[in-house]
């Protein structure tokens, strides 16, 4: 399992905010009895931090280095030669998760088209 520790560290402390304000309503609202109360207190914690944990799950500053995707013995995009073959998949500012058709490229090649997508300012 791959854990984006910066995103976890954010939850962590989200989840100990909550504390503090579902503690608040349910003492304001404990007239109306304790499941009430809860109740309450719940839709009104998911109200702000659906919010909180968007952010932190979608937040491309918060991503996880470059993901790398390897296979052996395909066909280089650019020079044709049959290698191990290196495509970058996330980084920052680009994702090509679901390309329908990846580009592998040798080590070579791999080299040179990073140093392109660095030129155009997406960092890996």
């Amino acid at each position: 399992m791959d854990v984006n520790i910066k995103r976890y560290g954010l939850y962590l402390i989200r989840w100990q905010l909550s504390t503090p304000i579902l503690a608040v309503t349910l003492y304001l609202l404990a007239g109306l009895g304790a499941l009430t109360a809860t109740i309450v207190a719940n839709l009104i914690g998911g109200l702000i931090f659906f919010w909180v944990d968007r952010f932190i799950f979608t937040s491309r500053s918060l991503a996880a280095p470059a993901q790398w995707e390897v296979r052996e013995g395909v066909r280089c995009a650019d020079c044709n030669t049959i290698s191990r073959g290196y495509r970058l998949v996330v980084t920052n500012d680009y994702d090509r998760t679901d390309d329908p058709t990846p580009e592998f490229r040798c080590e070579a090649c791999s080299r040179k088209k990073s140093e392109e997508l660095r030129q155009q300012g997406i960092r890996h």
